[in-house]
């Protein structure tokens, strides 16, 4: 564990404030799993929006599928038409952009959508592909030997996890 302490409720809370200026009464809420999808879900009850959220995993176009496989879990689950839709993607934490490429890849195979566009509660830089968050919550540096996910505890509150790999 590190000694980085970011707190997962208040950026959940700048996400809730900044987020709604990209939105239109038809844009559809997609939640990249499993982070990403917490966020959706939670974001779209608390802005009372019509439907559901959709969720959607970046297992089988990621380009480490043979190393990883279905590990990741999750299941993509997009209850509206994918055609035309103005999408805006939700996940927890923005790295290298591998997992955004995959989840675009996924999502064009339900239909192709007018337009997608990604919020994220940290974007920690890192970048191997040209992806970009329209809205970060925070934005860190963490070394690369080091990873940042959300976690969700059983009343629904947010934290953050900061493990070493090594």
């Amino acid at each position: 564990m590190s000694s980085l302490a970011l707190d997962a409720e208040a950026l959940y809370g700048e996400l809730l404030r900044g987020v709604p200026a990209l939105l239109t009464p038809t844009t559809r809420l997609v939640g990249i799993v499993s982070g990403g999808q917490w966020l959706a879900e939670r974001f779209h009850t608390d802005l009372r929006r019509d439907g559901a959220a959709g969720a959607i995993s970046s297992a089988m176009h990621r380009d480490d599928y043979a190393k990883r496989g279905l590990a990741m879990g999750g299941q993509t689950t997009l209850p509206f038409d994918i055609d035309g839709a103005d999408i805006l993607l939700i996940d927890d934490v923005l790295y290298t952009g591998r997992t955004i490429r995959a989840v675009v890849n996924e999502l064009f195979d339900y239909g192709r959508p007018a337009r997608v566009r990604l919020a994220v509660l940290v974007d920690r830089g890192g970048r191997q592909l040209p992806v970009a968050a329209e809205f970060a919550a925070a934005r860190v540096v963490l070394p690369a030997t080091q990873s940042l996910q959300l976690a969700r505890a059983e009343d629904g509150a947010f934290s953050f996890e900061v493990q070493t790999k090594g």
